[in-house]
């Protein structure tokens, strides 16, 4: 029903820091595969065959890896953001690349997800809107960290709050990032202007009595913005919590662990509770991961115990390291030698 969609990849990740030091946002793996892949697989199958991104920091990076030789089979093409311009400011930037059609998708490229686009697309023909948001219920605890939609019972968009109070919440329903968009919406982006979805068109379809549709999803979404989020994703991958390619799961006793490609690992490992081992990584003898993310290239020496870590690309740990209430955070390119347990 809809062939052409574009990813907001211009973010630069600030609050996954120091895993983004080298790597942008849209790069980082959740369970060794790029969210991006990931998320362009799901619009592949979904019928998806054109896509246009907007890259900004560290930006080559995804040009490099989708424009050429790419993983996933889809034709992808991109606009590169200098400075940034907002949400809706790069959707703008990408306005001629949807000449041909009349409604388009766009998605964000840190939002893991199963939702079904099918039914989001669907409901955006149905309700006749020049909008359609996909919107998940979320704990009212935890309201005050996200942009509130409060839907009417039709399913258009009453109003948005911006990160209310517990008590101040009218509902317990966020964005997702996941849209669907009728091209009359380039008539509310002017051009050359930092200009924001949540902020700023968004309130101006509804002072311009234009309707916003929603569609609720059900199934599994997270952002991987900070860091507790992107730990818990990897740990509702390894659950399968969410559907990630190829995810080379395996169970010992208690431990669930995922190992990449071309890796040496010394039969004595220990795993326990919840591990993932990136590609071309080497572990030693006597080596002990317990609740442990590793990214590619990882050397890990013999008689080492990690716990409660999370490791960028190019690591060498020839300490022990154990994160306590909160886990340690290891940026790229790295020799641990000093014991930090």
């Amino acid at each position: 029903m809809i062939k052409k969609a574009m990813v907001m990849a211009a973010g630069v990740g600030s609050r996954l820091d120091p895993l983004t030091q080298k790597i942008p946002k849209p790069l980082v793996p959740v369970l060794n595969k790029p969210v991006m892949d990931i998320l362009l697989q799901k619009l592949k199958n979904f019928g998806v065959e054109k896509v246009i991104a907007n890259t900004h920091y560290l930006g080559e990076q995804i040009q490099n890896r989708y424009s050429e030789n790419s993983p996933v089979d889809i034709e992808f093409s991109f606009i590169h953001e200098t400075e940034l311009s907002g949400t809706a400011g790069g959707v703008k930037k990408c306005e001629s690349f949807f000449d041909d059609v009349e409604d388009f998708i766009v998605v964000s490229a840190d939002g893991l997800h199963d939702a079904d686009i099918e039914k989001v697309v669907r409901s955006h023909f149905e309700s006749g809107c020049i909008a359609t948001m996909a919107i998940v219920g979320i704990d009212h605890e935890e309201v005050s960290k996200y942009g509130v939609v409060v839907p009417s019972e039709n399913h258009t968009v009453l109003e948005f709050q911006e990160k209310p109070s517990l008590d101040e919440a009218k509902s317990n329903f966020i964005n997702t990032g996941i849209y669907v968009f009728n091209k009359r919406i380039f008539d509310f982006i002017p051009e050359g202007q930092k200009y924001d979805f949540a902020r700023d068109v968004f309130p101006s379809l509804l002072e311009a009595g234009e309707k916003i549709n929603t569609y609720r999803i059900y199934s599994y979404w997270s952002d991987i913005g900070t860091i507790d989020q992107y730990i818990q994703s990897n740990k509702d991958a390894l659950d399968r919590k969410v559907m990630t390619p190829e995810p080379n799961i395996m169970r010992k006793y208690e431990a669930v662990y995922s190992v990449g490609h071309n890796c040496k690992i010394d039969k004595s490992i220990k795993f326990v509770n919840n591990v993932i081992i990136g590609n071309n990584c080497k572990i030693g003898k006597n080596v002990t991961l317990d609740d442990v993310i590793l990214w590619d290239n990882t050397v890990v020496e013999d008689n080492v115990e990690l716990k409660r870590v999370v490791s960028a690309n190019n690591n060498v740990f020839k300490s022990s390291i154990e994160g306590k209430e909160e886990w340690k955070v290891i940026g790229p390119d790295s020799v641990i030698e000093a014991s930090l347990v």
